[in-house]
């Protein structure tokens, strides 16, 4: 099967038409296929996602299932953080990001999809929220001041992006001294096979886009992070009406018994530096009700 490799820009604008798409399905359609951008499996079959119905602060109208793991679960929020969610779509993991922060903190969401981002101002303008903010832009190059983060967290979004170190830079950046990020992602160990690799809707789709496991940890520590860990790893399988849309009948049991191993994991680093706060001493941020600037439900700000 032919076929053709794709620029970074082009990759991108896949991407960006893909899940303007996926902003108008539904949360079953996209948990039958990987990520909600690759083909529907004919199996009543979750492909990434893990179960957010018991999670504080989730909104069901804010989760279309495109994660592959919680990052929030393990990204330490505390209250009155600074979080920034790479990767918003509609919402989930910035309210419940909030419910961790409380109405003293801030949650900021960045995305590349413009429906996207008016589906999940929506969401907060139902929800009542004026410390949640969702701002259009592209991760490679964040909207946003160096070193004002506590907490960065992301869910199965940096293995779309074509350049993953300038996206861990990036975080980097926007940390404050002090900070650290959980993020859910996809990695391999071992190689894909070409027909997947190099097919744009595989890559919308999380898996063609994902790196091996030691290059992407690389990527983190090269970018100045410390104390990088695993905080959680599951398998990931690729059913086989999916698969047969790229590969043959020897392919696909070649690729199921020797293939490469697809993971989801959840990893955390932290930028070195900066003193520890309880949330009793950390300063008030903006956008908070009761003050001059604050960002009011349904005024569009946020």
């Amino acid at each position: 099967m032919e076929t053709k490799k794709k620029s970074a820009e082009e990759l991108k604008e896949t991407v960006r038409k893909k899940y303007a798409e996926i902003s108008e399905q539904g949360k079953d359609y996209n948990a039958r296929s990987c990520c909600g951008a690759g083909g529907e499996s004919t199996k009543v079959y979750n492909i990434m996602t893990d179960d957010y119905g018991e999670v504080e602060g989730y909104n069901a109208d804010a989760d279309l299932g495109l994660g592959c793991g919680l990052p929030t679960q393990f990204a330490k929020i505390k209250k009155g953080d600074y979080v920034i969610d790479l990767g918003s779509g509609a919402g989930n993991d910035c309210f419940v990001a909030r419910h961790e922060t409380g109405a003293e903190g801030k949650v900021l969401g960045i995305d590349f999809t413009e429906s996207m981002i008016a589906k999940a101002r929506k969401n907060a303008d139902k929800l009542g929220f004026n410390n949640v903010e969702f701002r259009y832009g592209d991760i490679e190059d964040m909207p946003v001041s160096d070193d004002v983060a506590d907490v960065v967290v992301s869910n199965c979004v940096l293995n779309l992006v074509p350049d993953k170190p300038k996206v861990f830079s990036e975080i980097f950046r926007v940390l404050k001294p002090g900070g650290h990020f959980s993020i859910s992602d996809i990695v391999l160990e071992g190689e894909l096979p070409e027909a997947l690799r190099e097919d744009a809707e595989m890559y919308a789709g999380c898996v063609a886009g994902a790196i091996q496991k030691e290059v992407y940890l690389d990527h983190i520590k090269e970018a100045g992070f410390e104390n990088i860990t695993i905080q959680k790893e599951k398998p990931i399988e690729i059913p086989e009406d999916i698969l047969s849309k790229y590969l043959d009948e020897d392919e696909i049991a070649g690729f199921n018994e020797g293939g490469p191993g697809i993971y989801s994991i959840t990893v955390f680093a932290q930028k070195a530096g900066g003193e520890e706060k309880s949330s009793s001493q950390k300063e008030m941020v903006t956008m908070l009700g009761g003050q001059a600037n604050a960002c009011e439900p349904g005024s569009g700000c946020c």
